[in-house]
């Protein structure tokens, strides 16, 4: 591993556990046992280094989506196997979860741009064209983030939710999770056609 990938491996901990505002280059520096001369080596602002942290994060999750939009499956098959995807990547990668859900709740208005446009924006596009493919009459933005927001509220919760009554150990595998999420879609698809906008 060179010091550029320690430095963003450790960058990525320190921007979950802290925030944004919460690291400086100096806490970092003494992260990663280098001089703040020699992050600046690497990186000419903290701007650069938080979008570019950001990229490295995502970069092998974006491949495996990728692969899965080029899947021969059918679309249907595709979206269920999107949520599964997501909810395996954000239980296996619990700090890449703590990372999106703190910039959320900072909503810095200039680091979410930079997440929507520069980051997660392809694969967002992807989406928009498989829920298209699916139901072309639905408001395909609106049905990508419900998507999206039933993926994340599932993971958010699951401290919680095995104490509510009729929760069920296989409420926590990723495949019952994206079948109960893709019903809930499809159905959803299928009565929101009517009541939508046209």
């Amino acid at each position: 591993m060179d010091s550029k990938e320690k430095i963003l491996i450790e960058a990525k901990l320190l921007f979950a556990q802290k925030g944004f505002a919460g690291v400086s280059m100096r806490n970092l520096a003494a992260a990663v046992d280098m001089s703040v001369a020699a992050i600046y080596h690497h990186f000419p602002d903290k701007n650069s280094l938080y979008l570019e942290m950001m990229r490295y994060a995502f970069t092998d999750k974006s491949q495996q989506l990728t692969r899965l939009w080029y899947s021969g499956e059918s679309a249907e098959d595709k979206l269920r196997n999107f949520v599964k995807l997501m909810i395996e990547m954000l239980e296996q990668d619990p700090v890449f979860d703590r990372l999106i859900q703190r910039e959320i709740i900072e909503a810095d208005p200039k680091r979410m741009q930079i997440l929507a446009t520069d980051i997660f924006n392809n694969q967002f596009c992807y989406l928009l064209e498989l829920i298209a493919e699916i139901s072309p009459k639905t408001d395909t933005h609106l049905t990508a983030v419900s998507v999206l927001g039933l993926i994340k509220y599932h993971q958010e919760i699951k401290p919680l939710r095995h104490f509510w009554q009729g929760w069920k150990p296989e409420h926590e595998h990723a495949d019952v999770i994206a079948d109960h999420v893709l019903n809930l879609l499809l159905n959803g698809i299928q009565n929101g056609n009517n009541s939508e906008k046209k």
